[in-house]
């Protein structure tokens, strides 16, 4: 049997992160429609049993525990219950920050140990040489950092309404770009790994 070409193993990661892009967008689109007819405490609820939901298709679907999904939900459920218990959505609305600055110190404190903690979620799927995982280990864990910062500009100085939208079509536009920008660093890392593989038989 044949070894995935490069190409081929970047559709398939390529069709990983469409569908988990889309049940990560699925809560967010719940969110966005009930804030602006109910307000942003019913959304809140809302959000948090539609994220339930998700992470259950999202282990259907990958017959796998989805990580970064499954964290998000821990923390959506933590912060969505203080929204709705103290009645203030302060809570809601810091929630990306404390997840994106989570995930961003998890992949800089592995990056300094010399372990590349991405690889633990994208490798089911992809397979990359040492160096390419800690290059593609150091942009994300900066994304991620960026999405902390940002979310903190947006909700302060802008209304609820505006946040909760942009976190549909601000967040989610910008990590598709930021995934689809990988794309070039995936390939040439993978014909690397094949050329590799290729002088060693």
């Amino acid at each position: 049997m044949s070894e995935a070409s490069p190409s081929q193993a970047t559709q398939q990661v390529d069709a990983a992160a469409w569908r988990r892009l889309g049940l990560e967008a699925g809560p967010l689109v719940v969110f966005f429609v009930v804030n602006q007819v109910w307000g942003i405490f019913i959304a809140t609820g809302c959000f948090m049993v539609a994220t339930v939901i998700a992470v259950g298709l999202s282990l259907k679907l990958e017959s796998r525990l989805p990580i970064m999904p499954l964290v998000s939900a821990v923390f959506v459920l933590a912060f969505g219950g203080l929204t709705l218990i103290l009645a203030d959505d302060l809570f809601i609305k810091i929630k990306p920050t404390v997840v994106n600055l989570l995930f961003a110190s998890v992949l800089f404190a592995g990056l300094a140990m010399g372990r590349s903690y991405i690889k633990v979620i994208m490798g089911p799927v992809l397979q990359m040489t040492d160096a390419g995982w800690r290059t593609l280990s150091w942009r994300w864990a900066f994304f991620f950092l960026f999405l902390a910062v940002l979310n903190e500009i947006v909700w302060r100085n802008f209304s609820t309404e505006f946040w909760a939208g942009f976190k549909l079509f601000g967040i989610m536009p910008i990590t598709l770009l930021f995934g689809a920008a990988q794309v070039p660093l995936l390939m040439r890392d993978q014909a690397a790994l094949q050329a590799e593989e290729g002088k060693e038989t």
